[in-house]
């Protein structure tokens, strides 16, 4: 498992007295990548059945679009009616799922925002771990799966490009390919924290009162990451609406009531004077 060098590396960075503060900073984002992988050691379908049709039959009854073929799904319709553009946009869109909200991350720790930073990344945090919990609550198959497979339930099958391969294809370099080939759990679409991450960071843009510029590209990548979790079948539009409520819900929880209770901001602000630079 990755984890384990991510942790090596983690534990130099802390040694060594000038990335000490830094890695220190970053604890968050190395519990999350650990939280991730560590899912593979227990499956979420050990834990309850799988949901393969009821969420596939929801999703048909509730957005349906019907077409000579019959009455079809999104990612359905999306499948038989693809671009070329559409296919680079939503490869481009998937790409800044982590990589942006690590990078304002950082922005915001360099710009000595310290409050914001750990507000933020907290909050990335622990929206994944209310992610991760609903995994266990309620594993679920993506489009795709059911699109292949049908409904049975099928504990080795491996991760899967679905529409991203197509992003791959045009542009000749295996990405998705690379990144879905490594996929902890497959059976982890509700909630879509794909929909989530980047509108925590935008909420977080407008909270630490960035640039509006900055903070109408974050919506945008926000909307275009909807858009392509359904257009490519990694995600049904009831993953992505349950995806954009935990992260709502992560964030007042955490901004209305426990940011709120003074050992936490006395811990907050111990934190604080730990990671300034």
């Amino acid at each position: 498992m990755y984890s384990l060098y991510l942790i090596i590396i983690y534990i130099i960075l802390v040694a060594t007295k000038p990335t000490r503060k830094i890695a220190l900073a970053l604890a968050p984002w190395l519990i999350f990548a650990c939280s991730y992988d560590w899912m593979r050691l227990y499956p979420n379908y050990k834990v309850n059945p799988i949901d393969v049709k009821g969420l596939y039959d929801a999703e048909k009854e509730i957005f349906g679009i019907a077409t000579t073929q019959g009455l079809l799904i999104p990612s359905e319709y999306f499948e038989l009616h693809h671009s070329a553009l559409s296919d680079l946009l939503a490869g481009f869109f998937y790409l800044c799922w982590v990589p942006v909200p690590l990078a304002f991350s950082l922005w915001l720790y360099f710009k000595k925002q310290y409050k914001a930073y750990l507000h933020f990344t907290i909050a990335f945090l622990f929206v994944n771990l209310l992610g991760f919990c609903g995994y266990y609550i309620h594993p679920a198959a993506p489009p795709w799966y059911a699109m292949k497979y049908g409904f049975t339930p099928i504990m080795t099958t491996p991760g899967n490009v679905a529409g991203l391969g197509r992003f791959d294809l045009l542009t000749g370099i295996p990405v998705f390919h690379s990144i879905y080939g490594k996929n902890a759990n497959i059976f982890a679409a509700i909630p879509s924290l794909h929909a989530a991450y980047m509108l925590i960071t935008t909420i977080y843009a407008v909270k630490s009162k960035q640039k509006i510029g900055t903070i109408i590209v974050f919506a945008l990548i926000c909307m275009g990451i909807w858009w392509t979790a359904v257009y490519s079948g990694h995600h049904y539009i009831i993953d992505v609406v349950l995806g954009i409520t935990t992260a709502l819900i992560g964030i007042l929880l955490l901004e209305r009531l426990l940011f709120k209770i003074p050992q936490v901001e006395c811990f907050l602000c111990r934190y604080c004077k730990v990671i300034t630079q």
